[in-house]
């Protein structure tokens, strides 16, 4: 049987992919199950996007226009310091027409948008999200000296290029306009860059005057309280990814917002979670953040308003974050019930089924499988309700090397039945002793399994005690 090769033309006779054509004209729908007070909301689904994302549009823009000028010709090297969708879109566009990408990105992207860059074909560098502005490792300072040093690169400086509000202003707001029937009261935007609010308060000046520009930032950054007092303040951090920023960008035309709303990270977490739950739309923890400003905005209307704000980009790249239950709780997101004992340092507590166990009959490869999956060290193996072993990569990798057919013996075969347990009203030090020797602690409550506290838990409970 021949072998089926996957055919590419040369460079000089390809074509652009036809899916480019998908870029723009994105589906706009009104919310109809959350509490709009006396408006109308309606959102524009930008994650229906090729790239899942409205930084589609901007990266097809800012290619276009560079080509146009002669700042990126062939063979050239695309580089661009993002947070994410901006890469994507850029990857998408620029790998599409053949040029190679190098992109920084600072280290809290969520992993999802990490790896449909590399699989896109882009390159990644890695840089610090806790530097500000004049550090070497502040992701946009990285990216301009490293397009500095590479011939034929074109840095993109989405900060500061003109064709990205172009963008906005030639396709997403007359898209709007249209959708609307030409009666919008207002428009909630998020400022990354500032090229979405921009290039609609520049179509909107023309077409509706009377439709208000409203502000919705990340607590943490500075551009909501500049709307409020005309003054840069001190950033702090956040966790919503793509909009936010702690400087002015230079594009970003902020003269026609009259109001401005700054969301905590958490209220933008459970507003995205919720419109799932509610609206069936799966968006990004910055669509949190725009309807839950849209949201604040709508309610305080003493008169029913047509209001518009967007899904930005697709929540399937926030499947291991804000989606992921046990990351919200790690981060603090969602409360578990608080004991004032070592219970409250257990994050998968049994009775709430959110234990990943094995039994004793089970193979080690499943075993195995359950400890990847829930990206888990150790599982205990379990009788009924009582806990008879625990068994960790070490048991297992002890028990599989240089013999992988062992992968088929029971768990029972390599498990520990040295157990450590500890009553919930135990001092972190009896909880110190049993982890400084290589162990996990089993908190056994009335008689009956907790659940499992590792270092990894112990360090997440500390970390959240700070202030």
């Amino acid at each position: 049987m021949e072998a089926i090769t996957v055919g590419v033309l040369p460079a000089r006779i390809r074509n652009d992919p036809a899916v480019l054509s998908l870029i723009g004209n994105t589906p706009l729908i009104e919310l109809t199950r959350l509490d709009t007070g006396g408006c109308r909301l309606f959102v524009k689904l930008e994650s229906q996007n090729p790239g899942g994302s409205i930084k589609d549009r901007i990266a097809l823009s800012m290619i276009a226009a560079a080509e146009q000028d002669g700042r990126l010709k062939s063979g050239g090297t695309v580089v661009e310091a993002t947070a994410g969708n901006t890469g994507l879109g850029l990857a998408l566009v620029a790998r599409a027409k053949g040029y190679r990408v190098l992109l920084v990105i600072p280290d809290k992207m969520s992993a999802e948008k990490v790896l449909h860059l590399k699989a896109l074909g882009a390159e990644i560098r890695m840089t610090r999200s806790d530097v500000t502005k004049g550090h070497p490792e502040y992701y946009q300072d990285m990216a301009a000296r490293l397009a500095a040093e590479i011939p034929g690169a074109f840095y993109v400086n989405q900060f500061g290029n003109p064709a990205k509000p172009l963008a906005h202003e030639r396709s997403t707001g007359p898209e709007i306009w249209e959708q609307m029937n030409h009666d919008i009261d207002a428009v909630v935007c998020g400022v990354g860059s500032g090229g979405t609010l921009t290039g609609l308060s520049r179509f909107f000046a023309r077409a509706s005057p009377r439709t208000e520009m409203v502000l919705a930032d990340p607590v943490g950054s500075v551009l909501a309280p500049y709307i409020e007092t005309g003054k840069i303040g001190e950033a702090g951090s956040w966790v919503v990814e793509g909009i936010g920023e702690d400087f002015i960008p230079p594009i970003a035309d902020l003269s026609r917002v009259r109001k401005a709303y700054a969301i905590p990270d958490q209220e933008s977490l459970a507003t995205a979670r919720e419109l799932l739950r509610s609206e069936l739309i799966l968006g990004g923890s910055s669509a949190g953040t725009l309807v839950a400003a849209a949201l604040r905005y709508c309610r305080e209307q003493g008169a029913p308003k047509r209001v518009v704000t967007f899904i930005p980009d697709t929540g399937s790249k926030y499947l291991s974050k804000m989606y992921n239950d046990f990351w919200m709780v790690d981060q603090g997101f969602l409360e578990l019930p608080r004991y004032g004992d070592l219970r409250d340092l257990v994050s998968r507590r049994y009775a709430d089924g959110a234990v990943v166990s094995v039994s004793a009959e089970d193979t080690l490869l499943t075993a195995f499988q359950r400890m990847r999956m829930a990206d888990v060290s150790q599982v205990p193996v379990l009788a009924a309700d009582e806990v008879v072993g625990i068994l960790d990569e070490s048991d297992l990798l002890l028990h599989v090397y240089k013999q992988p057919d062992r992968f088929r013996d029971k768990v029972a075969t390599a498990m520990t039945q040295r157990l450590e347990t500890l009553d919930p009203g135990a001092s972190l030090a009896d909880l110190l002793a049993i982890l400084n020797r290589d162990l996990v602690a089993i908190i056994i409550e009335d008689g009956r399994f907790f659940g499992l506290i590792t270092r990894y838990d112990l360090l997440t409970y500390l970390r959240r005690s700070l202030p």
